[in-house]
């Protein structure tokens, strides 16, 4: 059985139910990407796990719980004491959403104080998922230590899946941005960029330019996401278009991009090629957009196979 490993911080989401009411749930980027890979692949054939760190307090403890219920595995998930995890409020304008967040001194900072239970957390891992947040939470120091693990696990064979997920009020400034997301692409062996995001960052002209510096950095396998466009896919110097699936009244674009990562990492993970594997991650957005939030029922994602 392969095993998939998804790194980084989920938080506790309160989404407005009416009458100035909100509902408490949990989601975050890496997450809604290890719920879909769990949607979409066999219990059997993969395992799925997510790896972060929350606080010792009942919050914490209903997030892990939560994971857990949707079959991720858990065990890596360390508890930091006299700390929580983080929160965000959204507020909704038609099918778009802004988001306030309360996140500076969540656990998840702290995801890889310990290199040695990060690396125990990856042994045996066929595919480690992250994203820019993932690496925007950390200090400089635990950055290199998660990139060291990381490096580690290339080494042996495993594949390094990245989504830039461009967050610039994470970062300390643009530069900082820039260079952490470099360091990010080249530990990859699978970049998952949004073509938008990067064009503004580093100006790329066109998601082929995009698709062209990213596997400059030594990336083989480089998928270009652009909303409602097709997305561009580079591989070992060879690029293809896969046309994206019209939605005419999405309801929510929440963990569109994080949808269609998990998507295609579980068909890579199956033994799709890059092409196929990129028409099931357009079906899986396709289907994330039509309903209220990041995480749907994982039966309706199943129905994308």
């Amino acid at each position: 059985m392969k095993n998939f490993a998804s790194i980084g911080e989920c938080m506790v989401e309160l989404s407005p139910s009416g009458d100035g009411l909100y509902r408490r749930g949990f989601a975050g980027d890496t997450l809604n990407t290890a719920w879909g890979v769990r949607a979409l692949a066999d219990p059997g054939e993969l395992g799925v796990r997510y790896v972060t760190s929350v606080g010792d307090d009942r919050l914490s403890g209903d997030l892990v719980r939560f994971i857990d219920s949707a079959g991720i595995d858990t065990a890596s998930i360390r508890r930091v004491p006299a700390r929580t995890v983080g929160l965000y409020m959204i507020t909704l304008t038609g099918h778009e959403r802004a988001f306030t967040y309360w996140r500076d001194t969540a656990a998840a900072r702290l995801l890889a104080e310990d290199g040695a239970a990060l690396a125990a957390a990856l042994t045996e891992v066929d595919c480690v998922y992250l994203s820019g947040i993932t690496l925007a939470i950390l200090s400089p120091e635990h950055r290199r230590t998660l990139l060291d693990v990381l490096a580690r696990v290339r080494a042996r064979g495993g594949m390094i899946a990245f989504d830039g997920n461009v967050r610039l009020r994470l970062w300390p400034d643009v530069d900082a941005m820039r260079a952490g997301l470099e360091l990010g692409y080249r530990a990859a062996t699978i970049a998952l960029p949004t073509f938008p995001d990067e064009k503004e960052l580093f100006q790329d002209a066109s998601p082929e330019a995009c698709a062209a510096r990213i596997a400059g950095y030594g990336v083989p396998e480089v998928v270009v996401k652009d909303g409602a466009e097709p997305c561009i896919l580079r591989i070992a110097g060879s690029s293809h278009i896969v046309p994206a699936i019209k939605v005419d009244a999405p309801v929510d674009t929440t963990g569109a991009g994080d949808s269609f990562n998990a998507g295609y990492l579980a068909g890579r993970l199956s033994g799709l090629e890059p092409v196929d594997a990129a028409r099931l991650g357009h079906r899986v957005a396709a289907r994330v957009i039509c309903t209220p939030g990041a995480l749907i029922d994982m039966a309706e994602l199943r129905a994308c196979r």
